[in-house]
């Protein structure tokens, strides 16, 4: 039990950013739930469950296929008004959503107004996206501009059944030190089913403590 107090603790005082697919092919429905988008929002709903007990100002919620639109301090009884907003469409670009959450990071540290122990930003996603290159880059470049490895942390996770996107999301675990230069190692991924079984503290401290 007091080892559990002690987990939790690092996941207090900290913002929490949830980046949500809404590409068109989260339409397929491959999943327990039926489609890929309902698996998304229910996933979204349980963890912004768990991130209102450790952050009560509320998650930043962006939504994303060829554009993106961030939503400030939600609250979990406001995810459904946000989730009928937005329908899946499009294409993937991960790359400019991702940029701009960590943009909003560095730029909240530049001037001492993130939480004491950092942010963990959680993207849903079910495929490959638009630039592969780019999402690894600004994955390298923000380890660069970091001061603690446990400030940051960025856990994907893939729902559906593309193999590809697996391969993907494992690489972007495995490989940004040791193949693409980056500082640390700050990315955790996971897929649908491997969480299945998991707490969703224990989810998230895989994705400080990869």
């Amino acid at each position: 039990m007091e080892q559990n107090i002690v987990n939790e603790a690092a996941l207090k005082d900290r913002d929490y950013t949830v980046i949500i697919d809404k590409s068109g092919s989260m339409h397929v429905t491959d999943t327990p739930q039926g489609s890929r988008w309902k698996s998304a929002f229910e996933t979204t709903l349980g963890f912004a469950h768990k991130m209102a007990t450790l952050d009560p100002d509320g998650l930043t919620l962006y939504l994303f296929n060829n554009m993106f639109k961030r939503h400030d301090n939600v609250k979990p009884d406001a995810i459904q008004n946000v989730w009928d907003e937005h329908d899946p469409s499009g294409s993937t670009n991960l790359a400019a959503v991702l940029k701009d959450s960590l943009d909003n990071f560095f730029y909240r540290k530049e001037r001492n107004e993130i939480k004491a122990n950092g942010e963990i930003i959680l993207v849903v996603t079910d495929g490959v996206p638009d630039d592969e290159k780019l999402v690894q880059d600004h994955i390298v470049a923000a380890t660069k501009k970091m001061t603690n490895e446990k400030e940051l942390g960025i856990l994907f996770l893939q729902v559906g059944q593309d193999p590809t996107a697996t391969q993907y999301l494992q690489k972007l675990d495995d490989d940004l030190v040791a193949k693409a230069g980056a500082k640390w190692d700050i990315v955790d991924t996971k897929t649908y089913e491997q969480i299945g079984n998991m707490s969703l503290t224990q989810v998230l401290l895989d994705a400080i403590n990869d």
